[in-house]
């Protein structure tokens, strides 16, 4: 089982990276911290006769690379009770790949397995609840099972590292991880 890591935090090394990085701890991964990608926001062409257009940027090299994996984790700050903006674009732009030619995104997606960790500093456990809300009627729209999540609680770089609860289910999903690859 191969795991990507898909980041959407914008702060290097910030609460999100810090608890992705500890369920991702002594496995092999892949990350992309999509705030270092060149992805342009969506333009909806879904109802023009031409279709989707070519856009020239990082995206259609990073989804391919993202489907090569069994399993997705999704890791966002709380922005706003929702994803933050790299993730939320990257995934703005599945609407194009539903659309491709080249590939059946719904076919290839569906055979993965998600993971979300969010991070928010006010009151997450219930604040973040919409952000999961959002995902998982996202994944429940490509056909990509969502098998669980982690949410912690940090605001200031380091904050997580406070939050026990999230650091233990932080290693039970490492280990739930590790036991997937044996």
């Amino acid at each position: 089982m191969s795991i990507a890591v898909l980041l959407g935090s914008t702060r290097s090394g910030g609460n999100t990276e810090q608890l992705v990085d500890q369920v991702v701890e002594g496995i092999n991964h892949s990350k992309f911290v999509l705030h270092e990608k060149n992805i342009q926001t969506i333009v909806d062409q879904r109802h023009v006769p031409e279709g989707f257009q070519p856009v020239q940027d990082e995206y259609d090299e990073l989804i391919q690379r993202v489907l090569e994996h069994d399993i997705l984790i999704f890791a966002t700050p709380v922005y706003w009770y929702g994803v933050s903006s790299p993730l939320k674009t990257f995934i703005d732009r599945w609407s194009q790949s539903l659309r491709s030619t080249d590939y059946n995104f719904k076919e290839l997606i569906s055979q993965k397995k998600a993971y979300i960790v969010a991070v928010g500093g006010d009151d997450p456990h219930i604040k973040a609840l919409p952000l999961i809300q959002q995902l998982k009627l996202t994944f429940d729209f490509v056909g990509l099972p969502l098998e669980g999540y982690i949410i912690g609680k940090g605001s200031k770089p380091g904050d997580i590292l406070a939050d026990s609860r999230a650091l233990l289910n932080a290693k039970w999903l490492n280990e739930q991880l590790k036991e997937q690859r044996a």
